[in-house]
């Protein structure tokens, strides 16, 4: 893939090039920055969406900090005197190098002859050619992702964060909700938060961490390769209620949930367990947490995006991050391994990994530093990956990336993937789908 490499290195020296004529003033994230009347830099480290230390206690708070934006008061009132609204969008460009194939499919079938009134039998062929498309053709993906976010301050004690979906046919007006509702102990946030996704997985309720403990919460595009979580696919639809009790050194998380997205008819629960420490030391910021999903789930026939029927939600994580500086230069490390448990013959699936051979399971590590502080990262990262086959089953990634902010509420990133591993010596998983390589060139940007 000299081509797709010889692109991504141009893209790079464009970054570069422009840094030094690009609009150099700051903007902010919107719908909660016009509330707080803080900018983009004050809750994220080095570029969003990882959160720093105020960050974390703003989320913790459940978004009901206030500082630059009006209030209006009343008996058991207290809102903003504006509704706080975003647009977030991502528009990528993806380039892999798989040669594709050409599949030939027959298929008979019974039908009824209309002239002859006769059922007869029918043969079908149909062949499918994949080369050169998709992403090995190269794939402009205008918009990845689009999305009307509202959120902020409903009361003194609740706060609530909604996306809705804004790209495709029929797209999703509730992807994702939450409403922490929160009371103060002390220097302790005690929250209840009903929480609904289409995407993001039980997780999604409360978290506080960059590691991809949660997906919408990463440092790079490419979610699966920097991070053991994503890898062994806890990112799936989830709906649920979180019981959080957060502080500056820490926090837990218990979940109660199920694997769904619109559906009513669902349990009994699954359950999700979080904790994690984030101390400071040494003018370092630092995180480092387990996790653990279990319990079996029931699904009914009224969901919208799930198959009916009974899962196990087993798996498990630990996690690790230091956020800090080197000289002046702002550097982030990330650790991430998790496992998820094989399925049983004569049980429900695990949600998570429907193999019966052995667990899925992955090592991941990426760190990034801040070359021009604020301005431009690069990343560097690995994952050793197991998919729990029985054979050609180590799956594993390096990566590296760039990220450039134009402003702070625009960015633009350089992902490249090189895959490697006993996985990738079988056709199929290799050149006959997307290669060992890719490439994303993404605008990820808020207003």
């Amino acid at each position: 893939m000299k081509k797709g490499i010889s692109i991504f290195l141009m893209a790079i020296v464009a970054i570069i090039s422009t840094i030094f004529i690009a609009p150099q003033e700051s903007q902010a994230v919107p719908a909660f920055a016009r509330q707080t009347g803080q900018a983009c830099q004050a809750c994220h480290f080095q570029h969003y969406p990882a959160l720093n230390a105020f960050g974390r206690a703003f989320k913790a708070g459940g978004f009901t900090m206030v500082g630059g934006q009006s209030l209006i008061e009343g008996d058991l009132l207290s809102i903003p005197s504006v509704l706080n609204a975003s647009i977030v969008l991502k528009v990528r460009y993806q380039k892999s190098n798989g040669k594709g194939k050409e599949t030939t499919e027959t298929k008979e079938e019974y039908v009824l002859n209309p002239e002859t009134g006769l059922i007869e039998l029918k043969t079908t062929t149909t062949t499918e050619d994949t080369h050169d498309t998709g992403t090995n053709k190269g794939e402009l993906q205008f918009p990845d992702e689009a999305a009307l976010f509202l959120g902020g301050r409903v009361g003194e004690h609740v706060g609530f964060a909604l996306e809705a979906g804004l790209a495709g046919e029929g797209a999703d007006n509730f992807t994702s909700f939450k409403m922490p509702i929160v009371f103060k102990a002390g220097g302790v946030n005690l929250s209840l938060i009903p929480f609904t996704t289409d995407a993001l997985g039980a997780s999604f309720g409360f978290e506080l961490l960059n590691t991809g403990a949660v997906r919408n919460q990463r440092i790079l595009e490419h979610r699966s390769d920097i991070s053991a979580q994503q890898y062994i696919g806890t990112a799936t639809a989830a709906e649920g209620f979180a019981f959080v009790a957060a502080h500056d050194m820490g926090f837990v998380n218990f979940s109660i949930w199920g694997p769904s997205h619109y559906a009513s008819d669902v349990g009994p629960l699954s359950q999700y367990f979080r904790a994690a420490v984030t101390p400071n030391f040494g003018g370092w910021d630092l995180g480092a947490g387990v996790q653990y999903w279990g319990g079996k789930t029931k699904v009914g026939s009224d969901a919208d995006d799930a198959p009916a029927g009974e899962y196990n939600t087993k798996a498990w994580a630990v996690d690790a991050q230091a956020q800090g500086s080197v000289g002046r230069m702002p550097l982030g490390i990330y650790l991430t391994y998790a496992s998820a448990e094989k399925s049983k013959t004569g049980e429900p699936a695990n949600v998570f990994n429907s193999g019966t051979n052995g667990a899925k399971k992955a090592l991941a590590g990426l760190v990034e530093l801040g070359v021009l502080p604020n301005r431009v990262t690069v990343a560097v990262g690995y994952r050793a990956g197991d998919t729990g086959a029985a054979s050609n089953n180590k799956q594993n990634a390096a990566i590296l990336g760039l990220a450039y902010q134009f402003i702070q509420n625009v960015q633009l990133q350089l992902d490249y993937s090189r895959y490697s591993g006993s996985y990738y010596d079988l056709a199929k998983n290799n050149e006959e789908k997307n290669g060992d390589q890719l490439i994303t060139v993404m605008l990820f940007t808020a207003f």
